[in-house]
């Protein structure tokens, strides 16, 4: 999808309208709890090859790695992904803060030291972010929607960028189906509310296609 000056102008989401659309709620509900524990249960054999391959390069660190995120409405909740960093990634990252490769309230940093070998496989091809289909599953993401946050961003969100938690996040969305770490924070916030403004059914189709595609063919991701 190209990204047009149209599609990137500063946009105004009605939250109460995204909340009022029960009937497009209801069935993205329905295909979210039905493919996600689909996927949990095909994706089963990936998820153990994943889990060895995690433990044998650093046995004394946990598989899964959890964080707490901030969902629709700014409520928190605990995301699950691969472990693709060293163990004690979180009380180094103070110090490589500095070192931020992205604008804004967000942090990426693409030769991160913190990221293991088999991290940086999983973290290439997506793999890393197959657990939160356990958050999907729960209710507390969808299948598409917004990335999900940390608290220490958001306290740095204007009421603008705040507009992105008007509805539930996601596991994909368009930044991470097009662009993604090709452009910066603002760029990202236009394009979750470019989603949020026309999201659909069809929509929410076309980015999990664009997402299965870019899992083959990455993006840039890191």
């Amino acid at each position: 999808m190209e990204l047009k000056e149209r599609e990137i102008r500063p946009i105004t989401i009605d939250a109460g309208r995204q909340h009022r659309r029960y009937g497009y709620r209801f069935v993205k509900r329905v295909f979210d709890f039905v493919a996600s524990l689909l996927g949990l249960i095909i994706l089963s054999p990936l998820f153990l090859i994943i889990a060895i391959a995690i433990k044998a390069e650093d046995p004394k660190g946990s598989v899964f790695y959890s964080q707490t995120r901030l969902g629709r409405g700014e409520t928190p909740f605990k995301m699950y992904k691969f472990r693709s960093m060293v163990s004690n990634a979180d009380q180094l990252l103070e110090e490589l803060l500095k070192n931020n490769e992205i604008d804004g309230a967000m942090f990426k940093m693409q030769d991160d030291p913190r990221v293991t070998k088999i991290g940086k496989f999983i973290r290439k091809y997506s793999i890393d972010e197959l657990p939160q289909l356990l958050n999907v599953l729960q209710g507390s993401m969808s299948l598409v929607g917004p990335r999900p946050p940390l608290p220490r961003e958001v306290e740095e969100y204007s009421d603008y960028d705040k507009q992105r938690l008007a509805v539930k996040p996601g596991c994909t969305g368009l930044w991470q189906a097009t662009v993604r770490n090709s452009v910066g924070f603002d760029d990202m916030v236009k394009l979750d509310l470019t989603y949020i403004s026309k999201r659909s059914v069809a929509f929410d189709v076309y980015i999990l296609f664009k997402t299965v595609v870019i899992m083959f063919k990455p993006n840039g991701a890191y």
